[in-house]
């Protein structure tokens, strides 16, 4: 696809989806290690699942230091809907951990020190570098955003880190993080994983999924 008509696909799912009353994230977050280790936690399972634990977990463990030094098995329990819990569990204390004593407490607000806290990978690292501190490193590839792009016609790989190049070649850097949000808004709303919407879309005049018939 050239820029141009991906830049018009971006107007069109603004125009549709950019609610100014709506909150322009998932997870819902106080500070930058909140969003940090809900991020880990929402792996393999749904924002919602994620929000609904928050509260017993912070005011357990309000700060890193406090995550850090809690017994695996109380983290456990309190995560236990989620999930892998026990992987989880795990990764969230390392992660706390290490903001403690290598970050004194606080989030890092680079890629590359991101990227040193267990259970971190890129896309974790892309949103809590946008959500916390308002920097478009890269564009956060989860299932919706790839399921949306390769359908659209944004990029034609199925590998996330192929799909982020591919976005990131297409679209200004300053609206990265809004169309995180956008294709995740469409994924959800319209270009469902089953039975996509195709008749309520508001891109499918440049889509390639629709002008296939939907056959893929």
């Amino acid at each position: 696809m050239e820029r141009e008509t991906a830049c018009r696909v971006y107007s069109l799912l603004r125009r549709k989806f950019d609610d100014p009353a709506s909150p322009r994230t998932f997870l819902e977050f106080e500070n930058p290690y909140q969003i940090v280790i809900l991020t880990i936690l929402s792996a393999q399972t749904t924002d919602r699942n994620v929000n609904a634990v928050r509260d017993e977990l912070f005011s357990r463990y309000p700060g890193p230091g406090d995550l850090a030094k809690a017994r695996r098995e109380e983290v456990e329990e309190i995560i236990r809907s989620l999930g892998f819990y026990r992987a989880k569990a795990a990764h969230i204390i390392g992660a706390a951990k290490i903001l403690a004593e290598r970050f004194n407490g606080r989030v890092p607000c680079t890629m590359e020190d991101l990227l040193t806290l267990p259970g971190v990978g890129r896309k974790t690292a892309n949103i809590v570098l946008n959500h916390a501190y308002g920097i478009n490193e890269g564009i956060a590839v989860d299932t919706h955003v790839r399921r949306v792009s390769v359908r659209i016609g944004f990029s034609s790989h199925p590998d996330p880190a192929r799909i982020e190049r591919d976005l990131m070649a297409l679209f200004p850097k300053k609206v990265w993080g809004d169309l995180n949000y956008l294709l995740i808004r469409h994924g959800r709303a319209t270009c469902t994983a089953r039975n996509p919407r195709c008749s309520e879309c508001p891109v499918q005049s440049y889509c390639a999924y629709f002008s296939r018939g939907r056959t893929s």
